[in-house]
């Protein structure tokens, strides 16, 4: 298998799918629109709908209401990142090489641009849902992708995660940091992977085995990130380094130090492999993307 290949592939097919669904009115006053459109399409890896795409596939999925959640799943992600990079949060001005939307469009339009990908997103749910032909199916991928997203997920990361750098909070700095990794950046893989999975009818076991995988590679994918802050050049990883020094943030580099960071690295990407070998099809393609993943150098 040529992976790069088929990586690129599925890249295009899940950018082909967020253009078709990204709103495209014109005759609406303001930034807004565009605030929008800029956020999503100025770059990304698309991790989360290709992996996404890849669990529905792997467990028989074939219809077209995949495209829809995998919209829904880019909008989510990047409303984070509108947000996360606000000056009351992150307050960077790069992110994939460009200007963050705040940066571009003023902080009030980071703002609203944000919202407004995240209630979007639920409307690309519900149009998934009446796509599907199994709708109980398709609302279960919809509520798994809301719930790791939402106060118990996503959110609930960030929030710790403004208030410890912000305040400081009192415990375990591993343990909160764990804690921070898994909520913020696992949790959307997990949901992602588990929502491919659950829209093309995996049962209860097999979510299970996705969401632990899901949570291994999502915080390998996190460390590595962290390594990259340190390691890494501005023009390789499209956003400032040593930023989160900047923003005062615990790391596993600062830790652990770079060394054993680098082996969790590892340690995690081979438990997710050796999970993704419990999987109903063939897996090659899956375990390809959690090494390019966890050893990417941008």
């Amino acid at each position: 298998m040529d992976f790069n290949k088929e990586l690129e592939e599925r890249v295009k097919k899940a950018n082909q799918a967020i253009e078709e669904c990204l709103p495209k009115e014109k005759n609406i006053p303001g930034n807004l629109i565009e605030s929008m459109r800029y956020s999503v399409l100025v770059g990304g890896k698309r991790v989360r709908p290709v992996l996404m795409g890849e669990l529905f596939e792997i467990f028989g999925g074939t219809g077209k209401e995949i495209r829809f959640f995998q919209s829904a799943m880019e909008m989510i992600h990047t409303s984070s990142l509108c947000h996360d990079d606000l000056p009351a949060l992150d307050n960077d001005m790069l992110r994939r090489g460009k200007k963050t939307t705040h940066a571009q469009f003023g902080e009030a339009m980071g703002i609203l641009a944000g919202d407004a990908l995240l209630n979007y997103a639920y409307e690309l749910l519900f149009d998934g849902i009446n796509e599907a032909q199994n709708k109980e199916n398709a609302i279960r991928a919809a509520r798994i992708l809301s719930k790791k997203s939402g106060y118990l997920g996503m959110l609930g990361g960030q929030s710790v995660d403004v208030e410890r750098e912000k305040t400081g909070i009192e415990g375990d700095q591993l343990e909160i940091l764990e804690y921070i990794n898994e909520k913020k950046t696992a949790a959307l893989i997990e949901g992602a992977m588990m929502a491919g999975a659950a829209l093309a009818g995996a049962n209860d076991g097999q979510l299970e085995i996705i969401e632990k995988m899901g949570n291994r590679i999502g915080l390998a994918f996190q460390i590595q990130d962290d390594i990259l802050d340190v390691t890494g050049t501005t023009e390789s990883i499209g956003k400032p380094v040593f930023s989160d020094m900047k923003n005062n943030k615990e790391t596993y580099i600062n830790i652990v130090g770079i060394e054993e960071a680098a082996k969790k690295v590892i340690e995690l990407t081979n438990e997710a492999v050796a999970l993704a070998d419990q999987l109903p099809r063939n897996t090659e393609f899956l375990k390809e993307m959690f090494s390019y993943l966890s050893l990417r150098k941008k």
